[in-house]
């Protein structure tokens, strides 16, 4: 199974991850990370990156934990982890809207969409051939996929 790791140490909060994964999942149907609106809610990071406070930064990604708390939150199984690849997979169609993942994961990475109808959650880039857009757009080398 494959697993995104961080490297906090070597983050410079360029936020190139965040970037590259709305790029990745942008819904107004653009292309190119210059024509990517910022400022349109559809076009949500499913990661995050916050400033300790003291010159570094803290990278927040989904661990598509062995024994998810969202997933175990989830009343509807929109959530559920796949035994097979080892990630933690959500199906929009089973969403309930109850935000009991969002309450639940320890990290704080499930958010809910700006139509509040679902949430944003980290898919690993199952639509992209090469992985995890954030992965290949971090200049530092502070995300990586192991395997695991």
């Amino acid at each position: 199974m494959k697993r995104i790791f961080i490297d906090p140490a070597k983050c410079d909060g360029c936020k190139n991850c965040s970037l590259a994964c709305m790029e990745s999942h942008r819904q107004d149907g653009g292309a190119g990370i210059y024509t990517l609106d910022l400022l349109d809610p559809r076009n949500q990071s499913r990661n995050r990156i916050f400033s300790d406070g003291k010159g570094g930064y803290s990278p927040v990604f989904c661990r598509h934990c062995d024994i998810p708390d969202c997933a175990g939150a989830c009343m509807s199984g929109a959530l559920h982890k796949n035994m097979e690849n080892g990630l933690v997979e959500y199906d929009a169609e089973r969403c309930a809207a109850c935000y009991m993942c969002v309450m639940s994961c320890r990290y704080g990475v499930p958010a809910i969409s700006p139509d509040r109808k679902r949430i944003i959650k980290c898919d690993f880039c199952a639509h992209l051939e090469e992985g995890p857009a954030c992965v290949r757009a971090c200049p530092k080398k502070a995300i990586e996929v192991r395997e695991v």
